[in-house]
């Protein structure tokens, strides 16, 4: 565990550079909350103008401070914090908390202060700038002036949260202090001119108070970190959510493959959260919802989910929202329903069904944990929902009671939808260990999340070496299809057979020699989409090539005014799945995308993407299990699994051909800019795969 970062969680004295005798004004809260929140350190306030806060000594400056702090929470304004930084610094402290904003979100010339900061900063390390300091629930220390803070008491527990916006912070805090939820560590990193996300999930991961990391990300800095730090809590058994803002922000850059056009900044976000086991929360509320079930650490082994209740509509806004999101809601089986039975009599308990209507009127105890201990039992549930209707306004420690002695019957999930407005029953059964929330679709997501988790499995990577392929004599820009092909092939994609021509009688000899049917195209470096400008056409044979040359050539030339020299006769392909495979690069990595391909890519945008991963020895391919599960991803998968009588698809080849696929963009690295096979087709098993059309740029 990363010392420094230990110290800067747990110090054991703080100084307070700008403190405020008036705990009123944002640089008086620090001391104040310290204070109020019990923290048992030393407190070493520092400002010229007081010689006390409180009974606190006040110090004139850095140099009187009696001892090196462990930790500096700095409150002066941009234009001198990094004077006391360096100060700081000079003196050994080990960490040095920056408030001020005015850095790089405010432009050029915050930039140059954050530079400055860095530069004072030496070998201490910086929390922030611009951030509102961080939480320690675990240890009673509260490094931040939040107005959150001002709450009494705080529910200490197992989610660690890191969030890269300050008010995300406090708003977090409140909210789970409200519901009961309780938190071990808050982190604001803000504009990580040295602390970043990674290094808080990486320290989180060895934390054992910390169960469950969540985390408010608007962008990952660090890749490469983030990536190791996941691959790390998900050894540990921490599962890590994250809530990633910006989903609406126009992604995808202007690009001449449909690739560019579709992995947008945020499906590359889903990519990398998916290969490293982070749940992406889906909603700002998922964000507590999803941990707040995790972090009972209980086991969800399958998508059976029983729903316990006594209010049927409720049970059934429950059971319709996990129906929508790929949950099974079956029926007891007859010896969990006879148990049921023997728990009471009477017609109105209705046990043929899910949810499962039990009368709770009265609330007694008796029944409602002979029904929970029957439902965990059972063989033919995974987990268990229970419906808290009004009634248990009246008495809600008696319901909390009777289901908190069940828990230790069993190890599978058991959560609360609370239906009427009663945010203190809700409260009492998450403390009580019962994650409890206020909308169906909050159950899923939790429900989902768990699901997630006991699923992931970290992609192996397979150890052989990328083969020794040259590209040396391929020129830079943008190449003509029949170059992409070349390059794929030397790779290991196979191609369809082709032959480049220049002229009426060298196209009909190309049809002759290739035999049967034919496609013509242009051939150009400057038009890649060629269907879109009459460059292409099917279906043609000897005696028609010809004739159709000739005319394609002034059909182009009146749409783009370029005039097409060479063309491309290629065999038809039939018979197999079009998909597109595809390579693309931003600031998180390098990922390849498989999806259904041909013409209508983009507008159906069945896609999956893997990130590849990367060492000091460069970028990796994708393993096969890592091409297989991408094809399995795919909602056309059932079209390459033989999907009503249809034969079989080789996706033994296909895995293959996005192997080597993937291997050419690792080998290749920045020299490839962009590169797509649309479509390649996947012929029946044991028919191989053909990329039949080829978009490649180099650097």
């Amino acid at each position: 565990m990363n010392e420094v970062i230990s110290r800067l969680l747990s110090p054991r004295s703080v100084a307070v550079i700008g403190a405020s005798a008036d705990p009123k004004k944002t640089t008086g809260r620090p001391v104040a909350y310290l204070q109020k929140h019990g923290f048992a350190g030393r407190i070493m306030p520092v400002n010229p103008k007081v010689e006390r806060i409180g009974e606190l000594p006040c110090y004139p400056d850095i140099a009187s401070l009696p001892e090196v702090p462990d930790v500096a929470v700095v409150l002066l304004g941009a234009e001198r914090a990094h004077l006391a930084v360096k100060e700081l610094s000079q003196r050994g402290c080990a960490a040095a908390i920056v408030l001020a904003s005015g850095y790089t979100e405010t432009g050029e010339e915050g930039a140059r202060r954050q530079q400055q900061l860095v530069e004072a900063a030496g070998a201490m390390r910086i929390l922030g700038p611009n951030t509102i300091g961080l939480v320690n629930l675990t240890d009673n220390i509260v490094l931040s002036p939040s107005g959150a803070l001002e709450m009494d008491e705080f529910q200490a527990g197992g989610i660690g949260v890191v969030s890269q916006s300050g008010g995300i912070l406090g708003s977090l805090l409140s909210r789970a202090a409200a519901r009961g939820i309780g938190l071990s560590k808050l982190i604001s990193t803000s504009n990580e001119v040295d602390l970043e996300l990674a290094d808080f999930v990486d320290h989180l991961a060895e934390d054992p108070a910390t169960q469950v990391i969540a985390l408010y990300v608007e962008t990952v800095r660090n890749p490469a970190r983030f990536r190791a730090a996941c691959l790390k809590a998900a050894r540990m058994g921490k599962p890590v959510v994250a809530f990633k803002i910006g989903r609406s922000e126009a992604g995808a850059k202007a690009a001449v493959s449909h690739t560019g056009a579709m992995a947008g900044a945020d499906s590359m976000y889903d990519a990398l959260f998916r290969q490293v086991g982070v749940i992406r929360a889906q909603s700002f509320s998922d964000l507590l919802d999803i941990p707040a079930a995790l972090a009972t650490g209980r086991k969800l082994r399958g998508a059976r989910v029983a729903i316990l209740t006594s209010t049927g509509g409720a049970g059934t806004l429950v059971s319709d929202d996990l129906g929508v999101a790929g949950f099974d809601t079956p029926a007891p089986d007859e010896a969990t329903a006879d148990a049921l039975r023997a728990l009471q009599t009477g017609s109105e308990a209705v046990l043929d069904r899910n949810p499962i209507d039990v009368t709770l009127a009265g609330l007694r105890p008796d029944l409602l944990r002979g029904a929970i201990n029957a439902l965990l039992a059972s063989p033919s549930y995974d987990a268990l929902v229970i419906i808290v209707g009004s009634s248990s306004l009246a008495m809600p420690e008696l319901l909390a009671g009777a289901i908190q002695e069940c828990l230790p019957n069993s190890d599978k999930p058991v959560m609360a939808y609370v239906s009427p407005h009663a945010p203190e029953v809700g409260a009492l059964l998450t403390r009580r260990g019962v994650p409890a929330f206020t909308a169906a679709e909050s159950c899923t997501a939790a429900l989902a999340g768990m699901l997630r988790v006991q699923r992931f499995m970290a992609p192996a990577q397979d150890d052989a070496a990328l083969p020794p392929v040259e590209a040396g004599d391929f020129p830079s820009g943008s190449l003509d299809e029949a170059q992409a092909k070349h390059l794929f092939a030397r790779f290991g994609v196979p191609c369809a057979s082709e032959r480049v021509v220049a002229s009426p009688a060298e196209a009909e000899a190309a049809a002759r020699e290739l035999g049967g049917r034919v496609v013509l195209k242009i051939l150009s470096s400057q038009i890649t989409h060629k269907s879109d400008v009459g460059g292409v056409a099917v279906g043609l044979g000897a005696d028609t090539i010809g004739e159709r040359i000739g005319r394609m050539a002034s059909e182009v030339k009146s749409r783009t005014g370029t005039d097409v020299q060479r063309f491309l006769v290629q065999e038809m392909v039939a018979g197999g799945t079009e998909l597109i495979l595809g390579m693309h690069r931003d600031a998180l990595g390098t990922a390849i995308l498989l999806g259904m391909g041909g013409v209508t890519a983009e507008l159906f945008k069945d896609t999956t993407m893997r990130l590849l991963a990367q060492d000091a020895q460069g970028l990796k391919p994708l393993s096969r299990a890592e091409g297989l599960s991408m094809a399995h991803d795919l909602k056309t998968w059932p079209l390459l699994d033989g999907f009503r009588g249809r034969p079989k698809a080789d996706v033994e080849a296909l895995v293959d051909a996005i192997v080597a696929f993937s291997g050419m963009a690792a080998r290749l690295g920045e020299r490839l800019v962009e590169a797509e096979i649309n479509p390649v087709f996947v012929l029946p098993q044991g028919q191989g795969v053909r990329a039949a059309d080829g978009v490649v740029v180099l650097a």
